[in-house]
């Protein structure tokens, strides 16, 4: 189970990765000469992304079959025991019973109890015995219970991880695909909240904002990315586009520094970002870029 949970977030840890680089370069880069087939992203070739769902649906019927016949062998074992256990107590019974058959017998023929006290002793020796075995049994059978529920648990947690991560990853081309701000902000709002505090997410809802001009949105969701994650490249690089379009030019070109320090390809991208008008002639922003002009 951990080795197929672990190839399924691969694959789309792989795939998502991919399709998110696809389409910043897509955003970024002028037109580039059509691509041969061995060239093109693997998201971008035929039968791909269908091949990646049918891997991910195999998985889930895979673990679907695995728990019903993990339930079936559970259940098998436990009768298995149970028919054990009862053949063990009338096995036990009956033995005892001879033994105190031949013993009454011998005490009746010696004289020293009476037949009646015999059938007492018997019968509440009896019943204590079955008694202990019934609850020794008892014990037994709240353990494998106990067992059987937490490994249903664990197999209910996985199979609902496997949905997430599938609606977030289809979630994820949506949003790659769609052709306005708006609807892209639609789409992220829908991965926060199945995933709340997704920092990927946050930090591309603000990449739409500032696509609409809400620039103070734009900052206050970069924000929200760096008090959890102060490295983030990507928030950073957003945070400085921003306050360059509110005029913070200090502010901005501090943040533009971190981000191409914590990511050294936002260097190229910066260069030629339209938010960063303002900033064309301004000596220092000129030598954060110049690496990459030249």
């Amino acid at each position: 189970m951990p080795r197929l949970l672990c190839l399924l977030i691969a694959i789309i840890s792989l795939a998502t990765t991919l399709t998110v680089q696809g389409a910043n370069e897509a955003e970024i880069d002028p037109p580039q000469p059509a691509l041969t087939h061995a060239q093109q992203p693997i998201l971008d070739k035929p039968l791909v992304e269908r091949y990646i769902l049918d891997e991910l649906k195999a998985l889930r019927m895979e673990q679907q079959d695995l728990e019903r016949r993990l339930t079936i062998e559970i259940t098998d074992r436990e009768l298995a025991v149970a028919d054990k256990s009862l053949n063990y107590a009338n096995v036990t019974v009956t033995y005892f019973f001879y033994i105190i058959a031949g013993v009454a017998s011998l005490i009746a023929f010696i004289g020293w109890q009476s037949l009646r006290e015999i059938k007492t002793n018997t019968a509440k020796l009896a019943a204590e015995q079955l008694q202990a075995i019934t609850e020794q049994y008892e014990e037994k059978f709240k353990v494998l219970e106990q067992d059987l529920k937490r490994k249903s648990r664990i197999i209910t947690k996985n199979n609902r991880e496997i949905e997430i991560i599938n609606e977030i990853h289809t979630l994820w081309l949506q949003s790659q695909s769609a052709q306005t701000p708006e609807q892209k902000i639609a789409v992220y709002n829908e991965i926060l909240t199945i995933r709340p505090g997704d920092l990927e997410a946050m930090t591309y809802k603000a990449d739409a904002a500032m696509e609409m001009r809400e620039f103070n949105w734009a900052l206050s969701l970069c924000n929200r990315v760096l008090e959890v994650d102060g490295s983030n490249a990507h928030a950073l690089y957003q945070r400085a586009c921003a306050f360059a379009c509110l005029g913070q030019e200090e502010r901005a070109l501090s943040d533009l520094e971190q981000a191409i320090e914590n990511s050294v390809s936002f260097k190229e991208v910066a260069a030629n970002e339209d938010d960063f008008a303002n900033l064309r002639n301004n000596p220092r922003f000129d030598l954060l870029i110049s690496t990459s002009e030249n």
